[in-house]
């Protein structure tokens, strides 16, 4: 074995995905959704435009649940060499070259023009800080 393999990183960070803004999230959508629906539904001359959101409440309900236990169990580790995920991926922290806010999310760019989103944070400000800072990567 390989001495990388034997030898476990220090991790220096760990973030979740949090529940509250999962759900927070969802609900913001379809209030959203909701409310351009009915004024689709009303520009199309239709009698019935409560069935707008009635539709985008209960398609983003079963949406969300279903999605929930992945989503929420997704866990990135910061260490002094990469960014790491729960679900396999790996992001060497000298290819790291902006790291941005987007919402709950932080999305990391790499040189090669990959794009990493770490969704449902509840401090998406701390990560991204704490991310670039171990990388000397620009923020957005």
């Amino acid at each position: 074995m390989a001495e990388s393999e034997t030898t476990a990183e220090a991790i220096l960070a760990s973030w979740h995905a949090d529940r509250a803004t999962y759900i927070r999230g969802h609900v913001t959508v379809a209030a959203l959704l909701s409310v351009a629906s009915v004024a689709a539904l009303m520009a199309m001359g239709n009698s019935d435009p409560w069935v707008g959101p009635v539709g985008v409440v209960l398609a983003l309900l079963v949406r969300g649940f279903y999605l929930a236990s992945e989503e929420l169990a997704v866990r990135w580790d910061l260490t002094p060499a990469r960014l790491t995920s729960s679900f396999g991926k790996s992001i060497s922290l000298a290819d790291i070259v902006k790291v941005r806010r987007l919402g709950t999310a932080v999305q990391v760019v790499t040189r090669g023009g990959d794009k990493h989103l770490m969704k449902h944070l509840p401090d998406p400000d701390e990560a991204r800080a704490r991310i670039a800072a171990a990388a000397g990567a620009e923020t957005a």
